[in-house]
């Protein structure tokens, strides 16, 4: 029997696979110059009528189509093999071959987060619009970050907007700075840094672009070749490190549904995980969207902080610092006595408190709660960050019991010092159900963020990483169970 009263609501948020996004397709330069050669052989006129096919087929389905086909020929133009310049219809012809489609969430749609909207004009009383993150996953298993939006009423009524039939990747901002003391400490945090970015860096100002650094590395290897070639592993690291850091933008006639943040770097290759969003609250009043997510290149992961104002610009930086370890950080939604703070999973096992000056670095960290009741042996972890109350800051969790099973608890932390546990779940107040054990992973409920709504905390979760559903709970109820479980 559960514990609390759980309100499942008649809502599932299934992954769909007419949902498309564009993005580039471009093989080896030899390919290339040897699909430029077969549309430079082709007549004016058929390459105007296989043109035509082509956006027939495709414009209905994307923004602005022949402006990506411009932007991925210009990718690869410098490959052109003879003196004339192609036709504005022949660089269309190419650009669409190196293009594709790709169904963002075609495999699945799920571990939700949900925070506010920037935007609550024109609302009833008593409601609240909403965004939704979701990692969506598509062919290959590679991970994104999508959204929806919503709004509550007043009586906890949910309603999920249909999203828009298009999906679209962002712009990256071009001739972004980097600061060479952070890139240098995170280099060192992935034991990279050796003597020879240590030279490269020397060869730097204080702010740089991606250029500059490139052209540091190259001037470096024209002054010493063989120490160039002897440190190739830590070259690719710092461009690695340096793409890992970057800024986009998505255009403002992108409905958020429609925004999708798409790898974009080599750290991401296989895909952004798990983004935990929060709305962060700053001792000034300002107010700035963050969420932590992880990034995976298939082999290293990369822990990294998304930053917004609007959720159309977003700022993504690496976390940086000894105690930047492993997935499953979010942060608290303000300052506490002047420092930003983290819950943490540093080992796969316990849950972690962080403090820290700076929302990038992190260096201490101290264990708050162990495994202690059978649906948690396994391991603890977070499912979002703690939302304040009246009682404390109310930390929802996840617990991995017999059979891998996942189920979600609460733990309940002091307000002023978050370190000291005063409240926990004995047992888990969400367990998958029969209509949510099946899935791509079997047995498992996740959230990776609630919202407060007055007197309720939705909860939107995650069932069996396939799909999303919502939940109520009574606030009152919850904290009155964990403190006397």
């Amino acid at each position: 029997m559960n514990p609390i009263t759980i309100n499942r609501l008649n809502i599932k948020i299934e992954p769909d696979a007419t949902r498309v996004l564009i993005r580039p397709f471009i093989p080896s330069p030899e390919r290339v110059v040897k699909i430029m050669a077969r549309i430079a052989a082709q007549p004016e006129s058929e390459v105007k009528e296989h043109l035509a096919k082509i956006f027939a087929d495709f414009s209905g389905r994307h923004i602005e189509v022949e402006q990506t086909f411009i932007r991925r020929y210009q990718d690869v133009q410098h490959l052109n093999f003879t003196d004339a310049e192609p036709s504005d219809d022949r660089k269309l012809l190419i650009g669409s071959y190196l293009t594709s489609e790709y169904s963002l969430e075609s495999a699945a749609l799920f571990n939700p987060s949900m925070v506010p909207h920037p935007d609550q004009s024109s609302l009833e009383d008593g409601s609240v619009r909403f965004i939704m993150s979701l990692r969506a996953v598509g062919e290959g298993h590679v991970s994104s970050v999508a959204f929806r939006t919503g709004t509550i009423d007043i009586d906890n009524t949910v309603q999920i907007d249909s999203p828009t039939r298009f999906a679209e990747a962002p712009i990256p901002v071009t001739n972004m700075r980097f600061d060479k003391a952070v890139l240098a400490q995170k280099l060192l945090d992935m034991k990279f840094s050796n003597d020879y970015s240590d030279r490269v860096f020397l060869l730097l100002e204080n702010e740089f672009t991606f250029r500059q650094l490139q052209e540091a590395i190259h001037e470096l290897h024209t002054r010493e070749p063989a120490l160039s070639m002897a440190n190739s592993n830590t070259k690719e690291n710092l461009s690695w490190i340096a793409e890992a850091n970057y800024d986009v933008a998505f255009k403002a006639n992108v409905p958020i549904s429609g925004r999708s943040l798409f790898p974009n770097a080599p750290s991401e290759r296989h895909g952004i995980e798990d983004a935990r969003f929060v709305k962060f609250i700053a001792t000034n009043g300002s107010i700035r969207f963050y969420a932590t997510a992880t990034a995976w290149d298939g082999k290293n992961i990369l822990s990294l902080m998304i930053e917004t104002d609007d959720f159309q610009t977003f700022r993504v930086r690496t976390l940086n610092g000894e105690a930047v370890h492993n997935k499953g950080m979010a942060l608290f939604p303000r300052k506490i006595h002047g420092s930003y703070a983290m819950i943490a999973r540093q080992d796969n096992e316990n849950i972690y408190l962080m403090f820290s000056k700076y929302v990038q670095f992190w260096r201490d960290k101290q264990i708050i709660a162990k495994p202690k009741f059978p649906w948690e042996f396994y391991q603890v972890g977070n499912c979002g960050s703690p939302i304040e109350t009246k009682d404390g800051w109310l930390l929802l969790t996840h617990g991995v019991g017999a059979m891998r099973r996942y189920s979600i608890g609460a733990l309940l932390l002091d307000i002023n010092d978050p370190s000291k546990v005063i409240g926990r779940s004995r047992e888990p107040i969400l367990i998958p159900n029969e209509n949510e054990r099946e899935g791509y992973v079997p047995n498992v409920v996740y959230s990776c963020g609630a919202m407060r709504h007055g007197a309720k905390l939705i909860l939107p979760y995650a069932m069996a990483d396939y799909a999303s559903r919502i939940a109520i709970v009574d606030i009152d109820e919850l904290l009155a169970y964990i403190k006397n479980p």
